[in-house]
Parts: structure tokens; C-alpha cells; sequence
């Protein structure tokens, strides 16, 4: 059985790539008007409203690691919390047309990922289960009465595959557990601010979706289902998660009444990476020395005011001190990402560097583990030459060249790939984890994204700004790389620069 797990997976991952001459299963044309509605209601439920203020938005972006005091459980220090992880952020709009922004970003801004709580003496709130309603920032209660029950807070998250699937066909699946990854790195900054600790749940996709109500298979007759992903403990929480609930309310809504295209093997992939998130305990490492950063912004506006970049100016350079402190954060112990995330790094990022002062044009490579370095050099082209970059980081050069073009073509022909000052190729460990267990490949593009979001959050703190690009040419980055075997796979792009403002578009308040 786990053969045909793995099988399964690497089918899939072999079938959803992007060529050169092609591009991976998806609907011939879309339908604007007919897009899924963006966001889930469940009519028939109580619904709690939750105060919009920040309760943590003095606090500095540079002392984001340090630990402070635990903000009580309670209704405000919920509302804030979700504010700054899963809120929105922004409303959008340009000639007639209106759209929400998040804290997390998503590809296509699509936001395949569903929210859940499971409170428990939260002051302010009933103990039960509740679905997040980001539209209004209000909690939707969907069971109770569970008797005994450990006392705190728990995040759980889900998946609506067919969120990314109408624009992106079979390629989907790789979209939302990126997506996922954003939003796991978006708790981790949000809970650090407010002193408490998230901690992966060691928990089966068939517990998980019994604890959220996802398997109750009756209530998503005629809609969409989810896909149940992962539950975080936000501590400090007392005793284990072991929710019964005796009450249910609510039906879930319909996001899609006319969907034009079926993707199968969407279902097959999910079905085969199904499994309990990897818990072996955090590795932390000191991160390298601190570098210069804005004392002055705060973390929260650094968090509020992030957007996704549509087009950077080409010719900004960016500081050095700027790309070092984003490289050191994507290491571990250099952002509070990697105190939640428990496992060696997996991931490892491929940088086109072509506007940074002190920083030869060229490609680089950033092996995050001791052990990565020699296997990927070993894996890559053996012309290149790892040669030291950075007297504090693992940064190695492995040519200097211009790379606007090849960055430019291998993010399928995107100009936003060449027009910024650095462009990433996260490069995974893949057919090792793979085969070990299935649902690896789901946690592979978790750390992706966490990556891409560590990324856009350092940038957008200096005043810059990035964007995931998931269209890439798949074997043409292995090509580039020198890759000829599946022990390593790219699987996400992200680009930094300096954005360019449609000025057409205005910005409205995330909440009247």
C-alpha cells in the first residue's frame, strides 16, 4: 500500500509540471465572473463577532524573537491574534471590480485554506468548535457540549481544493499546500507576538477532520468538501486534544454552482499524502549575527501593510544588509517560523541574484542543513564552482553570470521574475522523504511556502516587497541545475524587489 502511495505521488508530481512546449492539465478558459465565491459561510450557526483591534502593534519588528509574556485567553487577544495570521488586510478596487487582500498570501489570490478553532476556557467565548469567518471576523459555531476537555486554544486547517483548481487544474493540489505553508508561517509570527508558542498536533488526517467535523459526510452534500490538513496547540494549553462534541449546527455554503472541469487526480494525490505532520521536536540553531533593520516599524504594520508585488521597477539595487538579514532568517533559528516547525531543513533556496550591492550578479545556492551542502553539489553541475559568498552565511556562489534572462524563462516567461532584484528557486530534498512517507510531499511544500513567507515579510520590513510565483518550467530549472534524478525537485519561485503601484487601484480598510 505504501508503494502505491508513493507511486501515486510521483505520478502526480510528474503529470502537474509546466514544460517548455506545455503546460500542465488545466481549463481551456476562465470565467471571471464565475469564480468560486472567496469566502465559505455556515448558515444555521451562531455567529460571534471579534474585537478588530491589535493588541500587539507597538511591539518592534527587531524584537520579534524575544520572548515576552503570554497575552491572556480571551476574546480581544483572539481577534488580534487572528487579525494578524488569517484577517484581511486590505480591500482593493478598480473600475468596478472589488477585491479582498490577507494576511496570508495565496496563489491567485484564491485562499484555498479554511480556518477552525477549538476554544476552551477562552474568556468571552463558549467552549466549542468554531469556523472563522474572515468576511466579517467573526467566529461561526459549529459544535459543542464536549464534557471534559483539556483547557486552551487550538488552530486547525483545511483545504478547498476546487478554490485553486478552477484556474489551475491539476497543478492545484501543489498551490494549496504551499498556501498552507504561507498561512503555518503566518501563525507562527502572529502567536510570537502575542507570547504564545503554536505546536504541531500529532495528529492523522481521519482525527483531524473527526475533530473539525470535516467527516461528516451528510453536512457537504452539493458542496464543496475540505480537506483536512493540521491542528496547532497554541500554548501554553493543558492536556491533550480528545474533543467529542455532543451538538452540531450549520451547513456549509456553496462556492461553485456551475463548476465547467473535474480533476480526479487531485482526490488521488490528496488521498495518497494523507498522514500525520512530522513532530520530532524543534531544531534550533543560533541564527547568524543580527544586521541592520528599522527599529522603528512595527511588527504588526510590517504584517498589515504586506501585499504581494504585480510588477517591480527593474533597476533598484537592493542593500546588502537588507538581503543578508532575509537569507538569515530563512535559517534555522532566524525567524520564529522555525521554533514552530520541528524537522532539519528539507528545502533549500537556489537564488538568481541580479541587483544587490556587493553581490556579484549570478547564481547562488543557501544549503540550510550541515549535511545539504555535499549532497547538493553533488546532485548539481559539477562546473559550478560553491565557492564562499558571505562570511557569516552558507551563501556559495556557483556562477557569476547575468541571470535576468534564464529567470525570466524558467518562471514561464514572467517578466517579474528578471525585473527584480533576486529571484528564488526552492530546491527540495524529494525522493528520499517521499518514499519514507507519502505525506512528505505535502510537508515539503509546507516549507516551501514558510520560506516564500519569511521572505516577503523580511522584505516588506525594508521596505520592499516579494511575490511566489508558482508557474515555473519544472525540468528546465533541473536542467539549469544540472538535476538528472528526483532526489531533488524545485518546487516553488519567489521574487524581491522594489514594487512598482498601480496607482488606478485604490486601497480601502480591511473592516468599516
Amino acid at each position: 500500500m505504501s508503494n502505491t502511495r508513493v507511486a501515486t505521488v510521483l505520478a502526480y508530481h510528474m503529470r502537474s509540471k509546466h514544460a517548455l512546449d506545455r503546460y500542465a492539465d488545466g481549463p481551456g478558459t476562465l470565467d471571471w465572473e464565475a469564480q468560486p465565491k472567496a469566502f465559505r459561510d455556515w448558515s444555521g450557526t451562531e455567529r460571534v463577532a471579534l474585537p478588530r483591534d491589535v493588541a500587539v502593534s507597538e511591539i518592534p519588528w527587531g524584537d520579534l524573537p524575544a520572548a515576552r509574556a503570554a497575552q491572556p485567553l480571551n476574546a480581544a487577544s483572539l481577534g488580534s491574534f487572528l487579525r494578524l495570521c488569517v484577517g484581511l488586510t486590505a480591500w482593493k478596487e478598480y473600475a468596478g471590480s472589488r477585491w479582498s487582500l490577507r494576511a496570508n498570501p495565496s496563489s491567485g489570490n484564491l485562499h484555498p485554506t479554511e480556518t477552525w478553532l477549538i476554544c476552551t476556557d477562552v474568556a468571552g467565548l463558549e467552549d466549542g468548535l468554531y469556523h472563522y469567518q474572515n468576511l466579517h471576523h467573526a467566529l461561526e459555531k459549529r459544535a459543542w457540549g464536549n464534557g471534559a476537555q483539556a483547557q486552551g486554544l487550538w488552530l486547525g486547517f483545511s483545504s478547498i481544493h476546487w478554490r485553486e483548481a478552477w484556474k489551475y487544474g491539476e497543478r492545484a493540489f501543489r498551490y494549496c499546500q504551499l498556501d498552507l505553508g504561507h498561512a503555518l508561517a503566518a501563525v507562527s509570527y502572529a502567536a510570537v507576538l502575542h507570547g504564545w508558542r503554536p505546536r504541531l498536533l500529532n495528529m492523522g488526517s481521519a482525527e483531524i477532520a473527526r475533530c473539525l467535523g470535516l467527516d461528516r459526510a451528510a453536512d457537504f452534500i452539493g458542496v464543496e468538501g475540505e480537506e483536512p490538513e493540521v491542528i496547532l496547540a497554541l500554548e501554553p494549553c493543558a492536556g491533550d486534544l480528545a474533543p467529542d462534541w455532543k451538538h452540531w449546527a450549520g451547513s456549509p455554503s456553496l462556492l461553485d454552482a456551475n463548476p465547467l472541469y473535474q480533476w480526479p487526480v487531485i482526490e488521488e494525490v490528496a488521498e495518497a499524502t494523507r498522514g500525520t505532520p512530522p513532530v520530532a521536536g524543534p531544531v534550533i540553531a543560533e541564527p547568524p549575527a543580527d544586521h541592520e533593520h528599522d527599529m522603528d516599524i512595527r511588527a504588526a504594520q510590517v504584517i498589515l501593510k504586506r501585499r504581494s508585488a504585480q510588477a517591480f521597477d527593474g533597476r533598484s539595487v537592493m542593500p546588502n544588509a537588507v538581503f543578508r538579514r532575509m537569507l538569515a532568517g530563512l535559517l534555522p533559528g532566524g525567524s520564529p517560523v522555525w521554533h514552530m516547525w520541528p524537522t532539519v531543513a528539507r528545502v533549500h533556496p537556489v537564488l538568481l541574484v541580479h541587483r544587490v550591492e556587493g553581490v556579484a550578479p549570478g547564481l547562488y545556492a543557501l544549503p540550510r542543513s550541515g549535511v545539504a551542502k555535499p549532497s547538493l553539489q553533488a546532485a548539481f553541475r559539477e562546473m559550478f564552482s560553491w565557492q564562499p559568498a558571505d562570511p557569516e552565511l552558507p551563501l556559495f556562489q556557483l556562477v557569476a553570470a547575468q541571470t535576468g534572462k534564464t529567470a525570466r524563462t524558467l518562471s514561464c516567461h514572467q517578466d517579474i521574475a528578471t525585473q527584480c532584484a533576486v529571484a528564488f528557486m526552492l530546491v527540495a530534498e524529494f525522493a528520499a522523504p517521499v518514499a519514507a512517507d507519502p505525506a512528505a510531499y505535502r510537508h515539503l511544500h509546507w516549507e516551501a511556502g514558510m520560506l516564500g513567507h519569511v521572505v516577503t515579510l523580511e522584505a516588506e520590513a525594508a521596505g520592499w516587497r516579494g511575490t511566489g510565483i508558482g508557474c515555473f518550467f519544472d525540468d528546465a530549472d533541473h536542467e539549469v541545475l544540472g538535476l538528472q534524478d528526483d532526489r531533488f525537485q524545485v518546487i516553488y519561485h519567489y521574487a524581491v524587489g522594489m514594487a512598482l503601484d498601480d496607482r488606478r487601484i485604490s486601497t480601502l480598510p480591511a473592516y468599516e
